[in-house]
C-alpha cells in the first residue's frame, strides 16, 4: 500500500512555500535582486588590452554587473557577457573604480568596448 499524506499537509506546505517566495515576505531593506542604479564614477580605470587579443585582433564588448558598496568601493563584479579573452582585463579594471558614496549599496551595469588600435602611420 502506498503512503499518502493528508491533503491539509500538502495545502499547508504549498501555502508556506508561496508565502516565503512572495515579495511581501522579504525583510524590509533587503532584496534578492537589485534594479540597475546609476552611480557617479569618481575614479575610472581603463582596462588594458590583452596581448593575446591584440595578436589575434579580437574585439568586442564585455558586460559587467558591479555591486557598489555604500562607501563607493567595488564590492563584487560579475561578467554577464563578452569574449573570454577580454573578461579578465575588464574585471581587473572595474575592481579599481571608485564611485560616489550613497546611503546603501547598489548595482551598476557597465560595458567595456575593446577595439584593437591601428598601427601608427
Amino acid at each position: 500500500m502506498r503512503f499518502q499524506e493528508p491533503k491539509w499537509r500538502l495545502i499547508a506546505v504549498l501555502a508556506l512555500w508561496a508565502f516565503f517566495l512572495s515579495p511581501g515576505a522579504i525583510v524590509p531593506g533587503h532584496a534578492f535582486a537589485q534594479a540597475e542604479v546609476v552611480r557617479k564614477v569618481k575614479t575610472r580605470v581603463s582596462p588594458s588590452y590583452p596581448d593575446l587579443a591584440r595578436r589575434l585582433s579580437i574585439r568586442g564588448t564585455v558586460k559587467v554587473v558591479v555591486v557598489v558598496a555604500a562607501n563607493g568601493n567595488t564590492k563584487d563584479a560579475r561578467v554577464v557577457g563578452g569574449n573570454p579573452v577580454l573578461v579578465n582585463a575588464a574585471l581587473d579594471a572595474v575592481k579599481k573604480w571608485k564611485f560616489e558614496p550613497a546611503a546603501d549599496e547598489s548595482t551598476v551595469t557597465l560595458e567595456f568596448d575593446f577595439q584593437p588600435k591601428r598601427p601608427a602611420e
